[in-house]
């Protein structure tokens, strides 16, 4: 069995962390390839030391001394060095990082150390080979990710290794130039990995658990989730719910590779399996809760709308014309809605407005502001009947008036639209409604 494994900066921002990571991967010999992280925050008030090279590189682009905080950074890994026990000497790849700052190298490969020298540390202290993703993650020039040429380096340079240490968050383009995913990239680092080696898991070690139903922010000690579909987490995701990055499922869903996100402090927990299908039973008629406040409804209204062929076209195209994209679109026979970011859309409103009308002629336009949107998401509620039902009651008796409802023809999920102001009040109230009731 091959394992692919990634650690987050949390897990690896002291020696100790270092240790315990030690121990996890010696735990089971299918952890062949690892996919570290620079360090995180040691304390809540540290600073991450991906945050300390930004600093460090704005001062070298204004042609300032930085030898303070360059040291600063220094100081960070031979901590963690002298910690582990090492006789490791980074002093010749801080010489080369002083020289391409000076030489103005660009803020991605600035970014990008933290997790090479944490890598190189990674592999010294595990005894395994140490690969550059540079080597072998691929960019275009302008600067997306070249998927199926990295599958073909990446499979052709690990072919022959059997453990190997990669950093993850980077890769290059073609000419060497170094580039990075946006942050929180190594969790796609760790599944563009696990594709290229075919594995059999990846394991996503971080500080928590896995995925929680609700937002712990919320809702207090909500219950974790065992088992998430990718269709699942990506509705999820997309209304906020963090822990992976987004884009990290996509090279292993292809590929049918499960994700198990696991605790790098509590290793014996199960943690959350994502997997492509499963005929096993969420715990309960949900899966998760997730929602993002600050949108705006433009609400169209015009007789006989159905009947005009194009008309639903013709007021995305006004849209589309001044770059902004739309949430969702619930209609009626005479009306329809739009729903947008309101920060994006409050800069063009007048000129989108009058796009609207001068493309379709409504009878009337109401604009609702200040609208969140809460997506409640779960495999288990195609086969249950009066989901949407129960949800409506739980929010009638928590006081909070929906806006907005909408649901998807796969029936995974229900969105609703309330008011920024009843957002936490309404998650509160469908996860005691589905969860708390059952408990």
């Amino acid at each position: 069995m091959k394992k692919v494994v990634k650690f987050g900066g949390s897990s690896l921002a002291s020696a100790e962390q270092f240790k315990k990571v030690g121990d996890i991967i010696h735990a089971d010999e299918d952890r062949k390839y690892v996919v570290p992280s620079a360090p995180g925050k040691r304390f809540g008030a540290d600073t991450k030391v991906t945050d300390m090279l930004y600093g460090c590189y704005a001062l070298a682009e204004k042609n300032l001394d930085f030898k303070k905080e360059i040291e600063q950074i220094k100081a960070r890994y031979q901590e963690i060095i002298d910690g582990l026990g090492l006789t490791l000497d980074l002093t010749p790849e801080f010489e080369k990082i002083v020289d391409n700052f000076k030489n103005k190298a660009g803020s991605h490969y600035a970014a990008s150390r933290g997790e090479y020298l944490n890598g190189i540390i990674m592999a010294n202290y595990l005894g395994y080979e140490f690969v550059d993703p540079a080597e072998a993650i691929r960019f275009h020039e302008d600067g997306t990710f070249n998927a199926d040429l990295t599958n073909q380096l990446l499979s052709k340079r690990l072919e022959n290794v059997e453990r190997a240490v990669i950093p993850g968050f980077y890769g290059a383009l073609e000419d060497g130039t170094v580039r990075t995913f946006s942050r929180g990239g190594s969790d796609i680092t760790g599944s563009i990995v696990a594709k290229a080696v075919k594995a059999d898991v990846y394991e996503n070690w971080t500080d928590v658990s896995g995925f929680l139903i609700a937002d712990p922010r919320i809702v207090d000690h909500p219950e974790g989730i065992e088992i998430i579909t990718y269709s699942e987490l990506r509705e999820l995701a997309y209304m906020g719910a963090g822990v992976l990055h987004e884009d990290a499922i996509f090279p292993v869903r292809k590929e049918g590779i499960p994700i198990n996100i696991r605790n790098t402090n509590a290793p014996m927990d199960e943690g959350t399996w994502i997997v492509g299908h499963t005929c096993q039973k969420s715990k309960y008629v949900i899966t998760g809760i997730a929602g993002k406040k600050g949108f705006a409804s433009i609400n169209i209204e015009k007789d006989q709308m159905n009947s005009e062929v194009g008309f639903g076209r013709k007021v995305l195209q006004v849209f589309e014309e001044y770059g902004i994209s739309f949430e969702h679109m619930p209609s009626g026979i005479d009306t329809l809605s739009v729903m947008v970011e309101q920060k994006e859309f409050e800069a063009k409103e007048q000129n989108i407005l009058s796009g609207i009308n001068k493309a379709v002629k409504p009878d009337h336009i109401d604009i609702q502001s200040d609208l969140a949107l809460i997506a409640v998401v779960g495999r288990g509620m195609k086969a249950t009947r009066g989901t949407a039902g129960r949800i409506f009651s739980a929010l009638a008796h928590a006081n909070v008036n929906v806006r907005m409802i909408d649901q998807g023809s796969s029936e995974l999920n229900i969105i609703i639209g309330v008011s920024n102001d009843d957002f936490e009040a309404a998650i509160k109230a469908i996860y005691a409604i589905f969860v708390e009731i059952c408990l």
